[in-house]
This record gives C-alpha cells, sequence and structure tokens, in this order.
C-alpha cells in the first residue's frame, strides 16, 4: 500500500467521520429522545451523561499511543461505531412516546450510544494524533481549515439533514418510531461507507508506531507529574472556576433549545416540526456559529486575549436574551426565530474564542499537551453537569422561567471573566 496519499483522499472524510458519531450522541438523541415524548428532565438528564467519555478522555489517551499505532485505532473505532451504529435502529423501543425511558429496550438503546460515545471520544484522540503524524508541518498548516470545514459538514449532516430527513419521514409515515429508524439506518450505512473507504484510503505513514520505548511504569509516572503539576499552577482555582462557569447560561440553553423548539405552544414551546429544527439550527445557527468562531479568531489575533475577554464573553451571554423573547412571544415567523437563533450562535461562536484561547494560555509551560488535554476535560465538564439538571428546571419552572434564569447565570460568566489575568500580549498576531 502507498504509504503518502495525497491527504484530499483522506483529510475530509476522516473529520467528516469524526463528526457523525459525535452529533449523533449528543445532538440527535436529544431531539429522538424529546420527538418519542420522553420528559425533558429524564432527556437531559441520560443524553448528558452520554457526555462522559470526553469529560474523562485524558484519562486514557496516553494507551492510544502505547497499544498499537494511530491507524488501528482509527479503524477499530470506526467499526466498531458502524456496528453499534447498525443495529441501533433495529433495537430502538417501541410504544407510548411517555413511557418511551421504561421501555424494554430502552436501557440497550442507552447502551449502544454509549458504545458509540466512548468509540467515538477514542477515535478523535487517534485521529489527532494521526494528522499530526500523517502529514509535514506545512501540509498541517495547509489542511487545517479543510478538516475544520469537513468537520462543521458534518454538523450540518447530522443536526441539519438527518432531523429534517426524521420530519420528512415521520409526515409520510405517521410513525415517529419508523421514520427515527430509517433516518438512523441511513446514517449508519453512510457511516459504514466511510470506514469502508478508510481500509483502502488511509495512509500507513511509517512514523505511525506503537512506542516499544514507553513502558507501562512511564506512563503512570507521566499521568502523576501531569495532573500535580496541573493543580499546582498559579491560579487553579481561578482558572477552573473560568474553565467550569464560563459557559453556564449557555450549557443550559443548548441542552434545552431542540425541546423547546418541538414542544407545542400548549406546553411553552415554538410547535416547530423537524424539518424546521434541523432548517434554522442545524444549518442556519451552525452557518452562524461557525462565522461567529472564524471573526472571534480575526478579532483575537488583532486584540490579544485580554482585550478580547469582556467583548467576546458579553458576546456569549447576551444573545441568550433572545430564547427569553422567544419563550414569551412564541412568534410562529420562522424568519424570527431563525434570527435570533442565529444571533445566539453567532455570539456563541464569536464569545467561545476567549474560552479556547485561555486554554491554551493556562495550558503553556511543562507537559503542555497534557495540561491542555485536561483542560478539554473541563470544558467537557461544564456542558455535561448543566445538562444533567437542565431538563428537571425546566419542568419545574416552564420555558420562560427557565430562559430567564439562564439569562441570570450570566452573573457567572461575567464573573469568572473578571477574575482571570492573562499577559496581555498573548494572542496578539506578532509584527512582522
Amino acid at each position: 500500500m502507498k504509504q503518502n496519499k495525497n491527504p484530499w483522499l483522506w483529510v475530509p472524510t476522516l473529520y467528516f467521520a469524526e463528526g457523525i458519531p459525535y452529533f449523533l450522541v449528543n445532538t440527535i438523541s436529544v431531539v429522538m429522545f424529546t420527538d418519542m415524548g420522553m420528559p425533558n428532565g429524564q432527556m437531559s438528564l441520560y443524553t448528558s451523561l452520554l457526555y462522559l467519555p470526553w469529560v474523562i478522555k485524558p484519562l486514557w489517551s496516553p494507551f492510544v499511543d502505547l497499544i498499537k499505532n494511530k491507524h488501528w485505532w482509527i479503524m477499530a473505532m470506526q467499526i466498531l461505531m458502524s456496528l453499534a451504529m447498525l443495529l441501533l435502529p433495529f433495537l430502538l423501543p417501541q410504544g407510548p412516546g411517555t413511557s418511551f425511558a421504561s421501555a424494554p429496550l430502552f436501557f440497550v438503546t442507552l447502551g449502544l450510544f454509549w458504545v458509540t460515545a466512548f468509540a467515538s471520544a477514542t477515535h478523535d484522540i487517534a485521529a489527532d494524533g494521526f494528522y499530526m503524524l500523517a502529514l509535514d508541518s506545512n501540509k498541517q498548516a495547509e489542511f487545517v481549515g479543510i478538516r475544520s470545514t469537513f468537520y462543521r459538514l458534518s454538523s450540518i449532516f447530522g443536526q441539519g439533514v438527518l432531523v429534517a430527513l426524521a420530519g420528512v419521514l415521520d409526515r409520510y409515515m405517521s410513525d415517529v418510531h419508523v421514520a427515527w429508524q430509517i433516518t438512523l439506518i441511513l446514517s449508519a450505512v453512510i457511516f459504514s461507507a466511510v470506514t469502508l473507504y478508510h481500509t483502502w484510503h488511509l495512509p500507513k505513514p511509517a512514523q505511525d508506531r506503537m512506542s516499544m520505548a514507553t513502558t507501562k511504569e512511564d506512563i503512570f509516572r507521566g499521568f502523576r507529574q501531569a495532573f500535580a503539576t496541573f493543580f499546582k499552577k498559579k491560579h487553579i482555582f481561578i482558572a477552573l472556576a473560568f474553565m467550569l462557569l464560563y459557559r453556564l447560561p449557555e450549557a443550559f440553553l443548548v441542552k434545552m433549545m431542540n425541546p423547546f423548539m418541538l414542544n407545542s405552544v400548549a406546553d411553552g414551546g415554538l410547535g416547530m416540526t423537524k424539518e424546521e429544527v434541523g432548517l434554522i439550527y442545524g444549518t442556519i445557527g451552525i452557518a452562524a456559529l461557525t462565522v461567529g468562531g472564524i471573526l472571534g479568531g480575526i478579532a483575537a489575533s488583532r486584540w490579544g486575549l485580554k482585550k478580547s475577554l469582556w467583548p467576546m464573553a458579553l458576546s456569549l451571554a447576551l444573545p441568550c436574551l433572545s430564547f427569553v423573547f422567544l419563550a414569551m412571544f412564541q412568534p410562529e415567523n420562522n424568519w424570527i426565530i431563525g434570527s435570533c437563533v442565529a444571533l445566539d450562535q453567532f455570539g456563541y461562536g464569536f464569545g467561545f474564542t476567549a474560552y479556547m484561547l485561555y486554554l491554551i494560555y493556562f495550558s503553556e509551560g511543562e507537559f503542555k499537551t497534557a495540561h491542555y488535554s485536561i483542560c478539554t476535560a473541563f470544558m467537557a465538564l461544564s456542558m455535561m453537569l448543566p445538562g444533567l439538571v437542565a431538563g428537571y428546571i425546566q419542568e419545574w419552572l416552564g420555558y420562560t422561567s427557565f430562559f430567564i434564569f439562564v439569562m441570570i447565570c450570566c452573573l457567572a460568566t461575567v464573573a469568572v471573566t473578571r477574575m482571570i489575568k492573562v499577559d496581555p500580549e498573548f494572542g496578539k498576531k506578532q509584527k512582522q
């Protein structure tokens, strides 16, 4: 097999494949469980627990280096996910929507989502390492935009196309379970086809070898040193507070966004169809998020992290007010709803830039890679913990009061932004 394949043959498909299971687990599951009548409290609890593999990913990432090689891990995880995704539609629980969580096969379904989640998190580790091994630094820089683009396309496919397809099928077949079964079968077939493609077109770079010099003792010694030095960093508690609370309003909001749009007007929602949600949130919203992220990167490179912090923090927090408006007035006009969603997602994309830059800033120094991995674990935890209770809080408060509660959570974003200290020059583009 040719070792140095053209990156165009595998970089786009690898990162498209990285996104599909992630969005299946973290977004499509939310829409599907809501669509089948699961109460918001149970839905947010179960789907937030599915996020756990990305939280604890740093604990097993070194073993991806120690056991086999990155190519093996990528193919093994893609095959495992293909099998889980192919099996999932046929084990989907049937029955009345309100008893969905107590259906006999529900926890088997949830187990398959868990398998997919753990395999997806492991695939992320291997794919990112493989990218650096298979390409030289020049090619890495050249294709970084390509990989991001195809990951975003997988987001549009998962959160937009598949959700809309389920809506179309449901409307024509009048059976929500069959509609989701067909939708999941299609996604499984597409992912399996990409897996099959990779068996022939994923390169085997000479540098991608199992680290024979690294022993089990070295791994555990490195673990201890990395974690010990991380928690001894200066201002560690302020940094952890920032990592956990900066995105608090968005963490609550994003878990209830799809249920709010799908739930009936009588229940306080917007009464939208899945096709409308797929278009507005899964397509327009993702486009706005991407544009916000791009402009955030440009702004941060000009201003630096310190000057970017407040504009970006307010950009992330204040657009949540648009959902207070939507909940109070429940407009039927999709242009108004789409504009509110786009505003929120643009603000989140712009504001998230400061968060990512801070993780990089705090990771500087010895064990930079390991410390950044730990930071991303806290990043995942910041979304998982609010999600566990978001549905129960919404059921208790109702949608309007829930989104007012989200706005109150913006005070946490303001507080932690005020607390942190960063180098004024960090992130600025250096003048030539």
